[in-house]
Formats: C-alpha cells, sequence, structure tokens
C-alpha cells in the first residue's frame, strides 16, 4: 500500500523539450555544440526547437493537471540562469522557471527541480568543464543562485542527474557531449570535481531554501535475483554493490551517502582531502533511482554473482532493453536496506513504436503494461514496509533522446514534431487512474 501521501508525477528534462536554443538570453550548451556537428546524433537532430516547451509549458502543465499528478520534475537550464557559466544573472532565465513553478503550484503539482541533466554551460567547458579543479564552486555558485532566487516556491532539488551518462558517455565513451574520450587519471578528476559539486550543491541549498529537500538521481547498475532462493537474493545484493567503477552504484553513492570514498579514485588520484571528503559526504536526503531494467542475477557453486541473462526471446523495448517488472521491487528494497533514506524512483518508463491511428489517438497498449508491472512491483515494496516515498514516470512528453535524436518515444503524450501538437496516449489515462487510486488499481 502507497503512502498517503506518496509522490506520484512525471519528469522531463530542459534541453530535451524546451527548445527556443537562443530565446531569453540562453546561451549554447555543450549539447547545442556537439548536436549540430555533423554524424553525432541520429538524422542529425538537435534540440534546437525540440517539443517548444520553452512557449508552450502553460500547455504543458495543464496536461499533467489532468494527469492528476502531484509533482513534476523538471530540470533548469545553467545556461539560462547564468549565460556565461558564473557572474551576472540572467533575469528572463529567472523569470522563466518562476513562473513556471508558480503555475505548477497554482495546479497542485509540487515543482522538483534538477540542477544539472546534461547541458554544461559551453562558455565552462571551454575552459575546462569536469576537469577544472574550479567546476566545483562554478557549480555551488549556480546551486547558490536557483536557492536564493527561487526557494520561496521551489523546495525540492536534485542537483545531479545521471553522472554515469554525462561522464561515462560523455567524456569517456565520446558518444554523448562533449564527446571526448579520456583517460583514466582525467576521468577520476572530473568524477571527483562532479562529487564535491553535489556536495557544493547541496550545502549552498540547505543555506538558501527554507526546508529544501535534496536527493540524487543514479542510473547505477541494478539487480535482481534469478530465483526467490536467498542465494540468488545474497548474489543480486553482492552484484549490485560489488563494484566501483563508471556504472557501478558504490562509486557515486556510497561517497555521498556513506562518507566512504571511491578506491579507485584513490588509486588514480591519491587521499582526498578532509576537506573534501566533509564536502562530498553532504548526504542528500532521498535516494533517487532512474531504472528502466535490470540484470538477473544468480549465485554460482562458488556462492559468487554471475550474470544468469534474461533467456532467448525476452521482451524487449524500442531501446532493445530487457524489460524486468520486478526491478522496481529490488532495487527500492536494496537501497534502502544499504542507506537507510526514502527511495524515490526519479524515472520509470519505456520507449515505443507509437504512432497516431486514423481515429485521431495513440494506442500504446505495450506501455500500459510495462507500467502495470514495474508498479506494481513497487507496491508490493511499500507493502512490505520498504520506504518508497514516490514515482517519476518518464515522461511527460515524447522528446529529443539525445543521441537517438526524434527516434524513441518514451512520453504519456505522443508529440508531432512537425507541429508540436500533443496527444495524449492511452497510457496517460492508465496512469492517471493509477495516481487517482493512488496505487490501488493496480
Amino acid at each position: 500500500m502507497f503512502k498517503k501521501d506518496f509522490v506520484w508525477g512525471t519528469a522531463t528534462a530542459a534541453y530535451q523539450i524546451e527548445g527556443g536554443a537562443a530565446d531569453g538570453g540562453r546561451t549554447p550548451s555543450t549539447w547545442d555544440v556537439f548536436s549540430h556537428q555533423r554524424g553525432k546524433t541520429r538524422e542529425g537532430a538537435t534540440g534546437d526547437v525540440a517539443c517548444d516547451s520553452y512557449h508552450r509549458w502553460r500547455e504543458d502543465v495543464a496536461l499533467m493537471k489532468e494527469l492528476g499528478v502531484n509533482a513534476y520534475r523538471f530540470s533548469i537550464s545553467w545556461n539560462r540562469i547564468l549565460p556565461e557559466g558564473t557572474g551576472k544573472v540572467n533575469e528572463e532565465g529567472v523569470a522563466y522557471y518562476r513562473s513556471l513553478a508558480e503555475e505548477l503550484l497554482k495546479n497542485g503539482i509540487t515543482p522538483y527541480a534538477t540542477l544539472f541533466h546534461w547541458d554544461y554551460p559551453y562558455c565552462l567547458y571551454l575552459r575546462g568543464g569536469w576537469m577544472n579543479p574550479d567546476s566545483s564552486k562554478w557549480f555551488g555558485e549556480y546551486a547558490d543562485v536557483v536557492g536564493r532566487r527561487m526557494g520561496d516556491l521551489i523546495k525540492h532539488f536534485i542537483p545531479f542527474n545521471e553522472p554515469q551518462c554525462f561522464i561515462g558517455l560523455g567524456h569517456q565513451s565520446g558518444t554523448h557531449a562533449p564527446g571526448l574520450r579520456l583517460d583514466e587519471p582525467d576521468i577520476s578528476h572530473c568524477i571527483h570535481n562532479v562529487l564535491l559539486s553535489n556536495g557544493r550543491a547541496i550545502r549552498a541549498l540547505r543555506a538558501e531554501v527554507d526546508g529544501a529537500v535534496t536527493g540524487f538521481a543514479n542510473c547505477g547498475g541494478t539487480a535482481m535475483p534469478k530465483t526467490n532462493s536467498e542465494a540468488d537474493i545474497k548474489a543480486a545484493r553482492d552484484w549490485m554493490f560489488g563494484g566501483c567503477g563508471m556504472w557501478d552504484n558504490r562509486l557515486w553513492m556510497d561517497p555521498m551517502y556513506l562518507g566512504i570514498y571511491p578506491e579507485t579514485l584513490v588509486r588514480t588520484l591519491g587521499e582526498p582531502t578532509a576537506e573534501d571528503v566533509k564536502i562530498i559526504s553532504e548526504r542528500p536526503d532521498f535516494v533517487g533511482i532512474n531504472i528502466y531494467q535490470s540484470e538477473e542475477i544468480a549465485a554460482g557453486r562458488d556462492g559468487k554473482p554471475y550474470n544468469a541473462g534474461h533467456g532467448q526471446g525476452h521482451t524487449r523495448t524500442s531501446m532493445d532493453w530487457a524489460v524486468t517488472p520486478d526491478c522496481l521491487y529490488w532495487a527500492a528494497k536494496f537501497l534502502n536496506e544499504r542507506y537507510k533514506l526514502p527511495v524515490i524512483v526519479t524515472e520509470n518508463g519505456m520507449s515505443n513504436n507509437d504512432v497516431i491511428t486514423p481515429d485521431g489517438k495513440c494506442h500504446d497498449s505495450q506501455r500500459i503494461e510495462y507500467l502495470r508491472g514495474h508498479l506494481a512491483g513497487l507496491k508490493r515494496a511499500a507493502a512490505e514496509g520498504i520506504d518508497v516515498a514516490g514515482y517519476f514516470q518518464w515522461s511527460l512528453l515524447d522528446n529529443f533522446e539525445w543521441a537517438d535524436g526524434y527516434n524513441q518515444r518514451f512520453g504519456l503524450v505522443y508529440v508531432d514534431y512537425k507541429t508540436c501538437e500533443r496527444t495524449p496516449k492511452d497510457s496517460a489515462e492508465f496512469y492517471a487512474n493509477v495516481v487517482k487510486s493512488n496505487g490501488e488499481i493496480l
């Protein structure tokens, strides 16, 4: 049974939906530059217009009102607020997000603001970006501005979304902006500076915002046992927190939640200063997890975990991600056990080959069944007393899906990218009924 104050929401990100790339004093981000380079995104797609939510945000809030959600997770574009990355504040940018927050509150929807969802100010990238030792101070200044200028309206904050992606894909493999392929020592500097930035941001927000609530949107590898045997459950738990590499939970979460500095960074950077550890371990108030699928883990004859796989013909989404409905149950259980804090699913959803049919509607039965199964798993966790505090469906709208361009549709609402017309899908009605019943219909 979900709590009476359970958070039901949807989620988006600025560069994926806003458009208005040169409007309102906004300056380019690394994704603006990257997406305009030939061959970096599918079919040369960019976020120049995206869903045009910069101009149609009232329409989008009205869609959320129809869904009945009580929260909206969106991201603030750093370069809309501080066009030079630091220093002078752009009043048009502040006014835009304040207006959005005011409209949300007027409609009974709590704003959850992500401060960084991958659109790094290009001007700061030219100064070294996450490699620059001052980068955490830049981010701390940005968080301070957001807190001072918007903290009367916004109380819930997530400093970072998926550093595994913007560092791992953006700075290690080069498949995302800014398209770098750095070696391990340089990657370690980036990771260290992001961890410092997270701590500085939480400090700034708590100092400026009365009643600030902070979290972290992690997307580290998640595990579920192949069977319900005690051996497989232990193996899945061990696998989920066993490694300390780029995509492992321990690398990012143990420093901020447990104050344990990663051994992989010690190997390349040496022991951190006591002050750095103190900043990094500025503990968030909840554990956030972006989860779309999970590995199935079993115990070998030696008791050690191994990836047992999903088997041939396993159901997959259009992203070729396995459909594993029990993943929300096991992720919530394991994360709550380890970090002793409420768990919020900060993203969950599926990409589907959605079309508008001759009746003018979008009948996405696959997404309905995906949501039904995954939310049932989360409900099971809540019923067992696991501290599950909220769920954000990804995404409100079909949008710019990074290197995949506009070919992956995750939304509850279909977007015609030629006209930006919005059409709620069948899954929007299903999710609205789930929200209205607080999960009772599952």
